[in-house]
C-alpha cells in the first residue's frame, strides 16, 4: 500500500474514534480537515479560521500527508488539545455550536489558540470580561430611526446593570439604566446588517426593549457578549443558590428558536391582515410581534401554553377573501383569544408550526404561569 493510502487509512481511522468524531472548536459532526501543527481535526467552516490564523491546514481525504504529520494527529488528537488549550473557559464564556454566526466561532478559536485565554495562566492586564465591569463605546442604533451613533456602555456586575450615555452630555447620568435580570443578548448579523450586530433585549415596565448595536472590532463586541453573560451568570447565581452550572447556564443568554415575516389580523378576525416580523422565545413560552424586524418596542405578545392549559395551534385554510396576500394560515388560540398569521411559504407555514409546536410540548414550569398572567 502507498505511503499516501496507508495515511490516509490512519486518519480516517483517528477521525472516526469518538473524541475525534467533532470538530474541534464548533462540535460539528464528522469533521474532514485537520490542523495539524496543533494536532485537531475540524470543520470546513473552522477550518477557514485557522487558515486565516496562519495555522497549516489539510484536508483529510483530498490532501497528501507526510508520515510526521501523521505521527502528530496521532500523539495529539481533538481531546489532548482541548484539555490543555480549554482548561479554564470560565463557565459562562459562550462555546459556540456549528450554526451560530461567523464572528463567534471565529473569536472562539482566536481567543483559544491565537490568544491562549484558556490555559490558566494569569493575564497580565486581565481580561476585560472577566473583572466584572466592562465599559467602552459602541454603535448604536436609534429608538426612532435608522442611524447608528456611538454611545458609551457601562457594565457592572456588582450592581448587576447595563447603562449607555447620551454622547453630548454624560454629565447628566446615564440616559438609561439596565437590570441584568430579564437582560438577554443574542447576535444578528444578519437583522442588523453588520457582521457584528448584537441584540439587546430587556423589560421595560410592561415592554420588551431591543436595543441593536456593533461594534468595528470583532474581538470587542464577542468580548462585551461575555461581559454581559458573565454578570448575567453571576445574578443567576446570586438568584439561584442552588441551581448548578447544568441548570443556569442555558438561562444565561438565548437565540430565538423562530423569527420572520408573518401577516396578522386582530383575534376579531374583522381587521385587514398586516406583515409583522415575529420573534419566538422558546424559554419564555412568548411570540412577540412588531411592524418592522429591528424595531424597538414590540406591538403585542402572545404566550404559547400547552394543549391541556387550552392553548393550540394549527394549519389554518381561511374561507373566502380576507385582504391577505399570503395564503399558507395558521391558527393559535388561547384561552381568551384567537388569532391568525398567514406565511407567504408552504415551507415557513411548516416550519413556523414545528417550532411553536417544540414550546407548546414541553410541560409549563411554575415562572411560566407567571409569565402568563403577566400576559393577560
Amino acid at each position: 500500500m502507498a505511503s499516501g493510502q496507508r495515511n490516509e487509512k490512519i486518519l480516517l481511522e483517528l477521525v472516526n474514534q469518538p473524541e475525534n468524531s467533532r470538530c474541534a472548536d464548533c462540535g460539528a459532526p464528522d469533521p474532514d480537515w485537520a490542523a495539524y501543527r496543533l494536532g485537531v481535526f475540524v470543520c470546513l467552516s473552522c477550518s477557514g479560521t485557522h487558515r486565516n490564523l496562519s495555522t497549516m491546514v489539510k484536508s483529510i481525504k483530498l490532501d497528501f500527508w507526510e508520515d510526521e504529520l501523521v505521527a502528530i494527529m496521532k500523539s495529539k488528537g481533538n481531546a489532548s488539545a482541548q484539555a490543555f488549550y480549554e482548561s479554564a473557559v470560565p463557565a459562562y464564556y459562550y462555546r459556540p455550536r456549528k450554526n451560530d454566526c461567523v464572528v463567534l466561532r471565529d473569536q472562539w478559536i482566536r481567543a483559544k489558540y491565537d490568544r491562549m485565554e484558556f490555559t490558566g495562566e494569569p493575564k497580565y492586564p486581565p481580561l476585560g470580561y472577566t473583572t466584572g465591569f466592562y465599559e467602552g463605546m459602541l454603535w448604536k442604533k436609534g429608538k426612532e430611526n435608522t442611524r447608528f451613533l456611538k454611545r458609551r456602555f457601562e457594565l457592572s456586575q456588582r450592581e448587576f446593570t447595563l447603562s449607555y450615555f447620551n454622547k453630548k452630555d454624560e454629565s447628566k447620568g446615564p440616559k438609561a439604566v439596565i437590570s441584568i435580570k430579564d437582560l438577554n443578548a443574542t447576535f444578528q448579523p444578519e437583522k442588523i446588517g453588520h457582521l457584528h450586530g448584537l441584540q439587546i433585549t430587556y423589560q421595560n415596565g410592561d415592554h420588551t426593549r431591543n436595543l441593536y448595536v456593533y461594534h468595528d472590532s470583532a474581538e470587542e463586541i464577542v468580548a462585551w457578549f461575555n461581559a454581559i453573560r458573565a454578570a448575567r451568570y453571576a445574578y443567576l447565581k446570586s438568584a439561584y443558590p442552588t441551581g448548578s452550572d447544568e441548570e443556569l447556564i442555558p438561562k444565561i443568554t438565548r437565540n430565538y428558536l423562530k423569527e420572520g415575516f408573518m401577516e396578522k389580523t386582530e383575534p376579531s378576525q374583522k381587521e385587514p391582515f398586516r406583515k409583522r416580523w415575529f420573534s419566538l422565545d422558546s424559554q419564555n413560552r412568548t411570540l412577540f410581534y412588531f411592524k418592522g424586524q429591528m424595531d424597538a418596542v414590540e406591538l403585542g405578545v402572545v404566550f404559547v401554553g400547552t394543549e391541556s392549559k387550552g392553548y393550540s395551534t394549527k394549519e389554518y385554510v381561511p374561507k373566502g377573501p380576507r385582504g391577505n396576500k399570503w395564503k399558507y394560515g395558521i391558527m393559535m388560540e388561547t384561552p381568551a383569544k384567537q388569532f391568525v398569521f398567514m406565511c407567504e411559504k408552504e415551507s415557513d407555514q411548516k416550519a413556523w408550526l414545528d417550532a411553536l409546536g417544540q414550546v407548546a410540548q414541553r410541560p409549563m414550569a411554575p415562572q411560566d404561569y407567571k409569565t402568563e398572567a403577566n400576559i393577560e
